[in-house]
């Protein structure tokens, strides 16, 4: 169901999740609790401490396993994490700062519609499930802040187990409360040094300056607006190079690009070993604290290289991302973590916007699931000896390069219902049986005897497969359907 299509509560709920009857006596319970809460922020004029009191109670009172609160900037177009209580409490890290539109959390504030689940590792959603099922956690229950029309913030919480009814009833009556007591404690204050009015300047070099305020920043170039995945790339890597001891930074406005250039001092994370662990190897995405920022990068069709220097005490940075509009958003699904990795790599280099999430808005869809056919026109990712569904519009192979797969990508959009099927001809499950026994060298009574049918009926699958692979002889069909994937 798209969220756009919520019902006349606006509020997402997957079927059979939550039960329609209440407990009046525990309702009475968690109200209390939420008066309590309310108690706590109220005449506070400082929206952080407002944002903690709330999360702490969440996890104090109600047992949620963490509980964390985004609070849109001045901007408009970003949410910052402002407070985080329970299992995680830092404000850093991949979802420190959001944009709007992005990630469930910028969904539910784009769209104003709150989602509940209490199914979270089984959500398409979810970027990361395997955390989810390592940390026990099922319940995910977030809510907009919204005061009249606009949006404050988002808060959201999560459960090892799943959440009650109750629960969820009244913490709708806690956001609306939320949402009060922020909107106040904004406008009454909006040169506070602890309000979030002033968290971060407008400006993009202004933020990063902001970030690196004990660090030497160069700003070069014109600074003209960018896209707001590119804006957040950038302040997610200062951020961390922040907590690397940067002394160093350096952004430069290309015409078709932007640089960001450091030099950081604490790099022990960077490398495995220790001091006398022996020769250490070069730094590896998998095991870097910017090993986020460098999937971030590969989406957006950068580049993100690090060296050591200085015997290995210092490290040198350079990120280059594109800086133009792209015309198009792909989103790349591959089973195979190589696969996907290589399939995005390629869409960006082709000139697209690339997104994994698989309810990101997206004009097709690259993938080898044939799971997620349907509701966009696809790209086969066509690998091994498997069969090349019906219903795609084009197939891509280990082979295609990024301009052919830009005109792939064109000619599908043009021609969404699949012209590539119309050359593809559908063998049967029977023919398919029968010309890979065929493949393997079996004469047609041995394949007979193994699909228990006569050898009439074996001579009569193979003529039928060589008239659809347009074949003249036996091994010509076993050669296409070879080539074509069938077997």
């Amino acid at each position: 169901m798209d969220e756009s299509l919520a019902d006349v509560e606006h509020i997402w709920v997957p079927v059979g999740q939550f039960p329609s009857l209440l407990d009046a006596a525990r309702l009475v319970h968690d109200l209390q609790q939420i008066k309590e809460i309310a108690k706590s922020i109220s005449g506070q004029l400082d929206p952080t401490q407002i944002a903690h009191r709330v999360t702490d109670a969440l996890v104090q009172r109600f047992g949620c396993a963490f509980a964390r609160m985004w609070l849109l900037e001045p901007n408009q177009i970003m949410l910052r994490l402002v407070a985080s209580s329970g299992l995680y409490t830092h404000t850093n890290g991949s979802f420190a700062r959001v944009p709007v539109g992005a990630y469930k959390v910028g969904k539910i504030a784009q769209n104003q519609v709150p989602f509940l689940s209490n199914h979270l590792p089984e959500e398409a959603w979810v970027k990361d499930r395997q955390w989810a099922l390592d940390n026990h956690i099922q319940g995910f229950a977030g809510y907009p802040l919204v005061a009249g029309d606009r949006v404050l913030g988002v808060l959201a919480s999560f459960s090892h187990g799943p959440f009650d009814p109750e629960f969820l009833e009244v913490l709708q009556v806690l956001c609306m409360t939320v949402a009060v007591a922020l909107e106040a404690a904004l406008s009454t204050a909006p040169t506070s040094t602890a309000g979030v009015s002033e968290v971060r300047p407008a400006s993009l070099s202004d933020q990063l300056a902001h970030i690196l305020e004990h660090s030497q920043f160069t700003l070069i170039g014109t600074e003209r607006p960018l896209r707001p995945l590119v804006a957040q790339l950038l302040l997610q890597a200062v951020d961390t190079l922040k907590q690397l001891n940067c002394g160093y930074c350096r952004l430069t406005y290309a015409p078709a690009s932007v640089h960001l250039e450091a030099i950081a001092h604490g790099i022990s994370g960077l490398f495995p070993g220790g001091e006398d662990g022996g020769e250490r190897q070069e730094w590896g995405y998998g095991d870097s604290p910017l090993a986020d920022l460098q999937h971030g990068v590969l989406c957006l069709g950068g580049n993100l290289e690090i060296r050591s220097v200085v015997q290995r005490q210092t490290c040198q940075l350079s990120l280059k991302l594109p800086a133009a509009q792209y015309p198009m958003v792909v989103q790349v699904q591959c089973r195979p973590a190589l696969l996907h990795q290589g399939a995005v790599q390629l869409v960006a280099q082709a000139g697209f916007v690339v997104v994994a999430e698989r309810d990101a808005p997206a004009v097709i869809r690259v993938t080898d699931d044939p799971g997620l056919l349907g509701d966009l026109p696809v790209i086969w990712v066509h690998h091994g000896a498997g069969a090349i569904p019906p219903g795609i519009a084009a197939v891509m192979d280990l082979e295609t390069t990024a301009e052919e797969l830009h005109a792939l990508i064109h000619q599908a959009l043009q021609d969404p219902l699949g012209r590539y099927q119309e050359s593809v001809p559908l063998l049967s499950e029977r023919e398919r049986q029968v010309m890979t026994l065929l493949a393997d060298g079996q004469r047609d009574r041995a394949i007979a005897q193994a699909l228990y049918i006569s050898e009439s009926t074996v001579k009569f699958h193979i003529n039928n497969s060589l008239a659809k692979l347009k074949a003249k002889n036996r091994y010509q069909g076993v050669y296409q359907a070879v080539v074509q994937g069938w077997i």
